[in-house]
Order: structure tokens, then C-alpha cells, then sequence
């Protein structure tokens, strides 16, 4: 049995040794021998004699009890269970048994190593990407790299890549993201534009497309060529590794990511440039998404920004401020416009179309386009918006066999006229929030504007409201991104408004201000558009009519009346071609149309010259032939007049001509 005990114990691939009370070596079995390198004579000696670390001769002589304690011996992690022979507790020896734990906790090390590396590219394929920002995502790639992976993390991007462009391999890169340990290494800081020398690891990773390994960085002349004192800098700030990999999607390169080593002093090897190929493969797709979102949008800002007006037109009637703010995401439908029409009249539009994205900021331009082109018929405003209406369903129809294009049901507009004559305001609307009128007085009213339905559904009339505007009121016309909101009602958002409005200053751009101040959510969802015109009226001396009888030898007398009117006006330049003008459209009037006829001249920017006839015949300029006895009346107002045209009312018509004033003190500004 001692026989077979023996065997055993010299067999175990673990070390026993045996020891008495007074830490003389009893015995050692083979495991133990090799473990601890013991001599040949070591059973008899003190284990203060087998030359053991002084940890190690500490634990065997005392005798205590020790459970997986680890102790270095060579080159070799040795785990020491240690138990005293004497249950009593007397020290009368102790037994102890040792193992390799060498290689055990090297596989446990690159177990956890290889978990944390799992980790890491799971969280990179959550964590990068969040949003549609090409800088924001480079933030983030280097954000999870530090300090996991490396101590400073840097990616540098071409400028174009930041713009939603291509990438340019002759231009500069920018550094877009730097994320560090410390904030004080001497790297370029961000958005420090940087151009790569081709001996650089960064230059040799934008040249082949392929990753660079740099063990050694005061060993890397390529590298210092660089910057030599910059990277002088580094070296001795303790920067001593670098791993430079490129940006690429497909087979684009957008830029380089640099991970830099300084605390661990155990350089970068092949297993950690795998792990940052792979970190930088997964955060190019996001940065590419997001270069191309930023280049959509960009085209669809562009597009809405061109089809805006850039600047107002001039005219008196109105004293015009102006905000467009564009939502935080996506490109919306709102547009408004300002739009001069004869008679010194002014017409206010504000629309919207649903939605965001090149199809609404196309849309929202066509329909600007057509209402440019209505208003030139000047129509009331019920009758603009049934035609706009009608264009919007044949606009609808012809693209409801294409599947990939949106219909326009959604869209909304307001149609206002002003005339500073009567000091009243045609106000039409489809489906748009109503206007608001602030008084003189202050006081804020939102008049009772039948809404209609939006544009595009067809079938209903839309009716028109008259607003009486004393001079110095304020007509503020939005879109429903200024009022409308997720949280409340729409008549709380006009409450508010009306709130805002009403504690704002006088002048239409302190209203724009206060309006915006008050009423602009932080992260706005929509579009807001807004206009506040502070109305005007044309003075009764700068205003002339004269009923006319259906008798030819009557424009004569309207010829001396316009006369002596222009001479008090001190417009005598235009008297001529101003007399000329009316004998031809009151002789037209008699004899084309029916009475009662009138003239009226205002005196504006222009001077506006109407003759009113109640009939609905229009004119029409033609050329007359050489053996014509007239028919020239028209052609000869065009060559005189710098604009003319009809404007139909619900009773007859007016024939309207403008002339450009003379430069002279007498000159309305």
C-alpha cells in the first residue's frame, strides 16, 4: 500500500510538499521538485535553504493556513494551498500542494480580452451611427475607443466628406473628432486642417487604403517627417504606438482614424490592428449614411432657398417684416411671398405643404409659381385659390400613376389683398390658421376668415372676408408650425399668440422678433413662416376722380382736369403722354363699353392712371394695317405706359396704366 501511495504521489500533476514544525523539508514529490527547482538533497534541509523567494519561504516555514495564494517563481504563477498537520492547531508540520496557474491565466486573460473585444464592436454598432451628422458620428467612433482600446483616438476627415461631398484625395483633411485620456497631448487639436506627407502612416493609409502599424514611434522617420517637432512632442509626451487605419465605403476613402498607445507600455501587435479595422469598418458605413444624408439635404435646402423669395419687392402700401425658420430635421413645404398688383394694391400669401423633403420643397415652388401667375389676373382671393385648388387635383392626377411620388392633399395657403386706397383687406383661406390683426390701439384680433377646405380636394367654393385695416394696424400672417404643437390644442398656440403679439413693439420687425422669441419651440418640428405688414394709406391729396358722361366732347374736359392735377402734383413731365393715355382708354370706355365710366389717378410710386366702365368686355392690343382707321388706341397706352392691363370687378372692369415717376422732390418715396 505505501508502495502504490508512493507511486501516486510522485505521479499527480501537482506539487506536495511535506514539512515539520520546524520547516525542515520532509518530502517532495517530483510536480514539486520541478515547480520550485529543488535540489537533488532538498528532503532534510530548511526551506530557508532551498533558495526560494522570501514570499514563498515565509509561507512554507510558518505553517499557516493558505488557500490559492499566488506566488511568482521564475518566470511561472504558482497557486499554494497550505494545510497544518495537527488538527489540534498545534505546529507540529503542514502539507502543502502547488500548481502551474501559468498558462490557466494567460487563456483567462485572452478570454476576457477577446469578451471585451466582442463587447466593444457590439456596442460600436449600437453606439455609432445615433444620428444623420457626419462630425457626431466621427465623435463617436473615437468616444468608445477611449480608453478600451487605445489612449487617444483621432479621425480626420476630407473637408468635402463634412459638406455631403465626394472626397478629394488632393485636398486637406480636417480633424473632425479627438477623444483622449488627457486633454493636453500635444496631437493637432480639432478642426486643425492637416495635409499628410506620403512617408506618414496616415499618408500611406490614404494612399494604399490599406492599415499601418507603427510599434515604435521614436523609431518611425516616416512618421516625424510629419511634424518633426511636433512629433518630437509626442514622443516625449509618451505617445509610443500608433495604429492608422482608413475611412473607406466602397471604394471611396473618406478619411483616416489614428488610435493612439501611451500608458500601456506594451506597443500595438497584429490582434488589436484586426480589432481596429474592424471598429473603423463599422463606423464608415454610419459616416458615409451620414455624408450622404448631409449632401440630400444640402440639395433640398438649396432648392427651398431658391424657390424663397430673397428679397422683397417695393411698394408703399405696406411696411413688411419677415422670419422663415426652418424646421431642426428635414426640409419642409412653408412659403410665403409679397406681390404688388395694379392700384397700388399689395397681395400677402403664406402657404404650406405637409411634409418634408425635396417632393414638399418642389411642390411648395410650383405652387408659388402658379400663384406669381394667378396674381397677375388679379383676382379676388376665393376665386386665386379655386384655381389654385384646380391646379393642385390636375397635379395630383398626373402623378398618381407613379407610385413613388407623393400627392400634394395637404396643402394650405392664405390669400390676402390690400388696398391703401380703401384701407380694406380681401382675405381668403384654404385651410390655413386664420390671420391676425393687431390694432392701432394695440388690441389683437383674429377676424372671422371662412378656413375652406386645403387645396387639392375639389368641390368647394372658398369665401372671401373683408377686413377693415385703419392705417398703423398689423396683419400677421404664419404657417402652423408657429402656433400647432404635439403637446396642446391649436387654440392654446393661439392664445399664446395672441399674447406674444400683444406685448410686442409697434414696428413690424420688433412684432417679428417678439412673435419668435415667444413662440419658437427648441427643437422645432416644422417650418415656421411669418409676416407682419403694418398698413399704410394713400392720402386723399394724393388721389383724383372724376365721373366721366358718355359724351366724346367730355375728354376733353378730363384732358384739362388731369392737366392742372399733374401741375399741383408738380408731375408736369407726364402730362402729355398721361393725357394721351386716358383719351384713348375713356374713348375705348365709350365706345366699347357702358357707363357709368370714371377716372381715377393715384398718385403711388407710379402714376396710376383707371378708367372704369361697367361693362365685361376686355381689350385686346393688336396691330392695326396701314389702311386701318384705328386701332391703335391700346398700342400707343403700352408704348407710354410701363405697365397696363384689366382688373375686373363684380360690376364692370378697370383699365389701368402706370407710368414711372420723374426723379423730383415732389417724387413719393
Amino acid at each position: 500500500m505505501y508502495e502504490h501511495h508512493d507511486a501516486v504521489l510522485h505521479a499527480v500533476r501537482e506539487g506536495v510538499m511535506i514539512l515539520d514544525g520546524d520547516g525542515t523539508l520532509l518530502l517532495a514529490n517530483d510536480e514539486a521538485r520541478r515547480l520550485f527547482s529543488l535540489p537533488e538533497d532538498a528532503e532534510g534541509r530548511h526551506v530557508r535553504d532551498l533558495g526560494l523567494d522570501p514570499d514563498t519561504t515565509e509561507l512554507l516555514s510558518s505553517g499557516r493556513t493558505a488557500t490559492d495564494e499566488v506566488f511568482p517563481v521564475g518566470d511561472r504563477l504558482l497557486a499554494v494551498n497550505q494545510r497544518p498537520t495537527d488538527p489540534a492547531g498545534r505546529h507540529r508540520g503542514s502539507v502543502t500542494s502547488v500548481r502551474d496557474t501559468t498558462e490557466l491565466r494567460a487563456l483567462s486573460g485572452r478570454a476576457e480580452e477577446s469578451r471585451e473585444r466582442l463587447n466593444m464592436l457590439y456596442d460600436a454598432g449600437v453606439g455609432i451611427g445615433t444620428s444623420l451628422d457626419v462630425a457626431r458620428t466621427a465623435q463617436e467612433l473615437s468616444d468608445l475607443a477611449v480608453p478600451r482600446f487605445a489612449d487617444f483616438v483621432t479621425v480626420d476627415l476630407f473637408e468635402s466628406v463634412l459638406a455631403g461631398g465626394q472626397p478629394d484625395a488632393a485636398a486637406s483633411l480636417r480633424r473632425t473628432a479627438r477623444t483622449g485620456v488627457d486633454e493636453d497631448a500635444p496631437l493637432y487639436p480639432r478642426d486643425h486642417q492637416i495635409r499628410f506627407v506620403e512617408s506618414s502612416p496616415h499618408g500611406r493609409s490614404l494612399a494604399t487604403g490599406r492599415a499601418v502599424l507603427e510599434l515604435r514611434l521614436d523609431e518611425a522617420p516616416g512618421w516625424q517627417a510629419q511634424d518633426k517637432e511636433r512629433s518630437a512632442q509626442v514622443v516625449e509626451y509618451g505617445i509610443h504606438s500608433l495604429i492608422t487605419v482608413p475611412l473607406r465605403a466602397g471604394s471611396m476613402t473618406l478619411g483616416v482614424v489614428s488610435f493612439w498607445r501611451s500608458r500601456k507600455q506594451v506597443p500595438f501587435d497584429e490582434e488589436e490592428l484586426a480589432l481596429a479595422e474592424e471598429l473603423v469598418a463599422r463606423a464608415a458605413v454610419s459616416i458615409d449614411n451620414a455624408r450622404r444624408y448631409t449632401r440630400e439635404h444640402s440639395m433640398a435646402v438649396t432648392l427651398q432657398r431658391s424657390l424663397l423669395p430673397r428679397t422683397l419687392p417695393e411698394q408703399n402700401a405696406l411696411e413688411i417684416a419677415y422670419r422663415y425658420l426652418p424646421a431642426q430635421a428635414g426640409v419642409g413645404g412653408d412659403w410665403f411671398d409679397v406681390l404688388p398688383l395694379s392700384g397700388a394694391r399689395v397681395a400677402l400669401v403664406v402657404g404650406d405643404v405637409v411634409g418634408h423633403g425635396l417632393h414638399a420643397a418642389a411642390t411648395m415652388g410650383r405652387l408659388r409659381t402658379a400663384v406669381h401667375n394667378f396674381s397677375a389676373l388679379d383676382l379676388p382671393p376665393g376665386e386665386l385659390l379655386a384655381l389654385l385648388d384646380e391646379l393642385v387635383g390636375r397635379i395630383d392626377q398626373d402623378e398618381a400613376q407613379d407610385e413613388h411620388v407623393a400627392p400634394v392633399i395637404g396643402a394650405t395657403c392664405l390669400y390676402a389683398v390690400y388696398d391703401p386706397v380703401s384701407r380694406r383687406c380681401a382675405v381668403a383661406r384654404a385651410g390655413h390658421p386664420p390671420p391676425a390683426v393687431v390694432r392701432p390701439d394695440g388690441r389683437v384680433e383674429f377676424p372671422d376668415v371662412p378656413a375652406g377646405p386645403p387645396l387639392g380636394l375639389g368641390g368647394l367654393p372658398f369665401e372671401s372676408a373683408e377686413l377693415e385695416l385703419p392705417e398703423g394696424s398689423r396683419l400677421v400672417l404664419y404657417t402652423d408650425g408657429l402656433v400647432e404643437d404635439r403637446a396642446h390644442d391649436i387654440d392654446v398656440g393661439l392664445e399664446r399668440l395672441r399674447e406674444a403679439l400683444a406685448g410686442a413693439g409697434e414696428s413690424p420687425e420688433e412684432t417679428c422678433r417678439a412673435v419668435v422669441e415667444a413662440r419658437r419651440p427648441a427643437k422645432a418640428a416644422d417650418d415656421i413662416a411669418l409676416i407682419v405688414a403694418r398698413t399704410r394709406a394713400l392720402s386723399a391729396d394724393r388721389i383724383a376722380e372724376w365721373p366721366v358722361p358718355s359724351d366724346p366732347a367730355a375728354v376733353g374736359e378730363v384732358r384739362a382736369a388731369v392737366t392742372r392735377k399733374l401741375a399741383e402734383w408738380g408731375l408736369d413731365e407726364l402730362t402729355f403722354g398721361t393725357e394721351l393715355i386716358l383719351s384713348e382708354l375713356v374713348t375705348n370706355a365709350m365706345r366699347h363699353g357702358g357707363a357709368p365710366i370714371q377716372v381715377r389717378m393715384l398718385y403711388e410710386r407710379h402714376l396710376i392712371c383707371e378708367v372704369y366702365d361697367s361693362s365685361s368686355t376686355a381689350p385686346h392690343l393688336r396691330y392695326a394695317t396701314m389702311t386701318d382707321e384705328g386701332g391703335r388706341g391700346l398700342f400707343l397706352v403700352a408704348q407710354l405706359a410701363e405697365r397696363w392691363g384689366t382688373r375686373y370687378l363684380p360690376a364692370g372692369k378697370v383699365i389701368w396704366a402706370e407710368q414711372n415717376l420723374p426723379e423730383s422732390p415732389g417724387a413719393m418715396s
